[in-house]
């Protein structure tokens, strides 16, 4: 029985991996911080139904010791670090935190895998905010690397920590170049939610309006349950490599508001204001994959349509709230 250990396991990607592996017959650890196993019906929400089957080990990706000790006693074979400090948003707030999570958290991780088993295969959790206003469209493997944000700066910065691990020391490391992916399990301060959860509650009655910044904004949506099976098998292949994860499509956060609201017989011109206080201070206007090189090396191909995604996501939350 083959063990993972993921970082991140709490979240709406890592959960969607461990339900995978479970899947697939792996032993599947995950480190997690000490107030989350304090706190288990509210921070690890995700995960709850299946922690009989999955061994949870405190720890903080931020502390060497910490990451190195949870590494030296499950001795993985693979890897999967997707724990970051993620809201695009909040890192233009903080920029520190954002930084130094993801940049040391990675190294550290890299790190205590090279120490203690270096035959572990890695995957890292790197982002098509990288690619920032990209000069080409759309964005592949050799696109030119413009980041507008912390988190993206902190995301390139792992993305050649990964290389060069790979390259100096010869570890199976890999980086996941995902674009946007959602599900019902994404957080709420998340624009994709934010419009699927209010939508929901303007028509149970319990909202009125819902406030966004740029409608304009394009991103290439897909569903998370899609996305973890390329994180998987990327790590499958003969070779360590880096790939590009992504529909092919564009759509504009108008668009996802339209579908949103409309699945539930509403008008979204009737209940969005724009307001400029939701708007970056350096926005990213067009990203769109070109996930050819996953498809033709790794076999790998999405299922979810965009408005299936919208759809499910607005279900859920209805549901939600009528519980």
């Amino acid at each position: 029985m083959k063990k993972a250990l993921i970082t991140g396991i709490t979240g709406q990607d890592g959960s969607y991996l461990a339900e995978f592996l479970i899947e697939k017959g792996y032993e599947v650890h995950g480190i997690v911080r000490r107030s989350a196993i304090e706190d288990p019906e509210h921070r690890m929400s995700r995960i709850t139904h299946i922690l009989d089957r999955i061994v949870i080990h405190p720890g903080s990706v931020e502390s060497y010791p910490s990451i190195f000790n949870v590494v030296r006693e499950v001795m993985p074979e693979e890897c999967y670090h997707l724990a970051a400090q993620s809201f695009v948003a909040y890192s233009f707030e903080d920029e520190f935190t954002t930084l130094m999570t993801n940049i040391n958290g990675t190294h550290h991780i890299l790190s205590a895998v090279k120490q203690l088993v270096p035959t572990c295969r890695f995957y890292f959790a790197a982002s098509s905010e990288m690619f920032g206003n990209a000069e080409e469209s759309p964005q592949n493997e050799r696109t030119r690397f413009k980041p507008r944000s912390a988190y993206g700066i902190s995301k390139l910065t792992g993305y050649h920590l990964v290389r060069n691990y790979r390259e100096a020391y010869g570890l199976f490391a890999v980086n996941g170049i995902l674009f946007n992916h959602e599900s019902p399990r994404r957080g709420f301060e998340f624009v994709t939610r934010k419009i699927s959860s209010r939508a929901a509650k303007i028509k149970l009655g319990l909202a009125k309006e819902l406030r966004l910044g740029n409608l304009d904004a394009r991103r290439d949506w897909g569903h998370a349950k899609d996305y973890v099976k390329a994180m998987w098998m990327m790590l499958q292949a003969e070779a360590p490599d880096d790939y590009v994860v992504g529909t092919g499509e564009s759509h504009s956060v108008r668009e996802f508001a339209e579908i949103a609201f409309g699945h539930l017989g509403l008008d979204y011109r009737n209940y969005i204001v724009q307001d400029e206080r939701f708007y970056r201070p350096a926005e990213i206007f067009h990203l769109i994959a070109d996930p050819s090189k996953a498809k033709s090396k790794l076999g790998w191909d999405h299922h979810y349509r965009f408005e299936t995604l919208v759809q499910e996501m607005v279900e859920h939350d209805l549901n939600l709230l009528k519980g």
